[in-house]
């Protein structure tokens, strides 16, 4: 059986993750307590403010911290994977696990990542939006269109089939919706975030980015990380990687893809809530999924799924 870890991205945040893992296991304890920021992380995590958590520029570090402390519990039970990808801000939890970063480090570069992308581009000025269950090739179609009328419209996700997620300004994201209407769209939802995320209008961001990493020392991955901006695996060097990866589309539903053809049967979503996991059987029905955010979580995937020999 191969299994492959997913790590939860922005959006998965909640007060009171992780705390239930780090009173009960001393391996996740640790992860919490060697993470030093300019905040309290476990406070954030375990008590809130809300308002503060769902902010992009608090929330990266902390979901990485939970999302680390839950992979150590799972570890702990000889659960290891054979290959790791993460959902855009998940890709530095799963690069973490591998051994590309120390925890301490990816705790800092999210931190410095949600403040670049949280202060990048005006308030108001540029926005993301779901699109459901209409094909990528005519939401493609439409993001051609209002980018050569001068409002940039990209794909930012492709989370899953039947849902795809767009980026660019905020009056492209306004026309997009009857365009994509029209052709066939079950709905289009505004997503509650602060700005073009995974677009071109990120590259400013993606150069501060990547003096920010520049300062921090990087390994090769020890295991096999499957990369959000190709869906597959690459040579092609990590900080180049994660310049691109912040303003280019995140390729999920590929990467899903792909760990299946090289053999994954079993998928375990690392971080809070279960998004992944809702994804992932939209992809591909006959694999094994499981999300692990607490203990019972922890202890009914326990029961399906043995130690790799």
């Amino acid at each position: 059986m191969k299994i492959g870890f997913i790590f939860a991205g922005q959006g998965a945040q909640k007060v009171g993750m992780g705390k239930e893992l780090y009173d009960n296991y001393t391996v996740a304890k640790a992860v919490y307590d060697s993470v030093k920021l300019d905040y309290d992380v476990k406070q954030l995590c375990f008590e809130g403010p809300e308002d503060m958590l769902n902010d992009t520029a608090y929330a990266q570090s902390a979901i990485l911290t939970t999302s680390l402390a839950i992979a150590s519990v799972v570890s702990s039970y000889g659960i290891t994977p054979d290959y790791v990808a993460g959902l855009s801000l998940g890709e530095y939890s799963a690069l973490a696990y591998a051994g590309a970063f120390s925890y301490k480090d990816a705790a800092y570069i999210t931190r410095q990542r949600g403040q670049l992308m949280a202060n990048a581009l005006p308030a108001g000025t540029s926005g993301m939006a779901a699109v459901l269950n209409l094909d990528e090739t005519l939401i493609q179609d439409v993001c051609e269109q209002l980018t050569n009328q001068g409002e940039l419209c990209q794909i930012a996700n492709y989370n899953c089939p039947g849902q795809i997620v767009i980026t660019g300004t905020s009056k492209a994201m306004e026309l997009a919706v009857p365009l994509l209407m029209e052709k066939g769209a079950r709905r289009v939802i505004p997503l509650n975030v602060s700005g073009a995320f995974h677009s071109s209008l990120l590259k400013e961001a993606g150069s501060k980015l990547r003096e920010v990493l520049e300062t921090i020392e990087m390994e090769k991955p020890k295991l096999p990380v499957v990369y959000n901006v190709s869906g597959q695996e690459s040579e092609t060097p990590l900080m180049d990687l994660l310049e691109q990866q912040i303003q280019s589309s995140v390729r999920f539903s590929q990467s899903i893809s792909y760990m299946i053809d090289q053999g994954v049967t079993t998928f375990i979503e690392i971080g809070p809530g279960s998004t992944l996991k809702g994804f992932v059987r939209k992809i591909n029905r006959d694999v094994n999924v499981y999300s692990v955010e607490d203990v019972a979580s922890l202890e009914a995937m326990i029961k399906e799924v043995k130690p790799n020999e």
